[in-house]
């Protein structure tokens, strides 16, 4: 009798160890199949304007420089930027938001200057990495994703900006929407970005803002009530990072 549940135990978990990875695989496909689509649609833009320039050009010339005790601050990123309503969360603060969509690192270095330099902010806040290990742009190694955060930190500095460099934070497979992002954003690979952005941080004297300690669950993950496709903050996740941001910005102005 032992023996026959033994069998059927087995039987069981082998039979659930098969439907998880098909599901994995399945979602793996539906999520580069969706990848393509979305390259597919800006092979246009990107022919014409790689960086995406044209999108803050006519902000960037409105915008008056700073003022002599003006703290502007500027927020280079990707949609988790620029999504973020930052006269919502930082109101009154001479913030600048500067993040685009789907952005990959060398696209933000092709934009650092117009986007940040020029703007003369006293502080520039970096949240980049997710999309280059998706391959949004195609093909990253983390090596080559650093070299690009090397080189935005050190343009900054050169113009006497102070950086606040942010990890990237975690993902999560609890919806289905999360299906179309967290199979091409391996978890140990954004835990391997961050050890070094953290340490690239330290060893060069910018601010490290640890947003993934902040918002990681027990699994490792993102926290569900956070984000409503495993990705995107929402405002609750916005709420959480808001202060973490806040306080980098204060270290660094304070930095001498």
């Amino acid at each position: 009798m032992l023996r026959i549940v033994l069998r059927i135990l087995l039987a069981v978990t082998l039979f659930s160890t098969v439907i998880f990875a098909q599901s994995a695989s399945d979602d793996a496909v539906l999520a580069v199949r969706n990848l393509e689509q979305y390259r597919e649609g800006l092979i246009k833009l990107w022919m014409n304007d790689y960086g995406n320039l044209g999108r803050y050009r006519d902000a960037n010339a409105k915008l008056e420089p700073p003022s002599a005790n003006e703290n502007r601050v500027v927020f280079m990123g990707d949609s988790i930027t620029d999504i973020w309503h930052l006269d919502k969360f930082f109101p009154g603060k001479p913030y600048v938001n500067r993040g685009i969509g789907g952005q990959t690192t060398p696209q933000m270095l092709i934009r650092f200057r117009p986007d940040v330099i020029a703007l003369s902010p006293k502080v520039v806040v970096i949240l980049a990495g997710t999309n280059d290990i998706s391959g949004n742009t195609g093909p990253m190694t983390l090596g080559e994703i650093e070299a690009n955060l090397e080189t935005m930190t050190e343009l900054a500095r050169l113009h006497n900006i102070r950086v606040v460099l942010s990890s990237v934070l975690p993902v999560n497979n609890y919806t289905e929407r999360s299906k179309l992002f967290f199979p091409l954003r391996p978890p140990d690979q954004i835990l391997e970005l961050n050890r070094w952005i953290k340490d690239y941080a330290t060893r060069n004297n910018f601010v490290y803002l640890d947003y993934f300690s902040a918002m990681v669950d027990d699994k490792g993950l993102l926290q569900r009530d956070l984000s409503e496709d495993g990705l995107h903050p929402n405002d609750k996740g916005f709420a959480v990072m808001a202060p973490l941001a806040e306080k980098a910005i204060e270290q660094a102005l304070a930095a001498r």
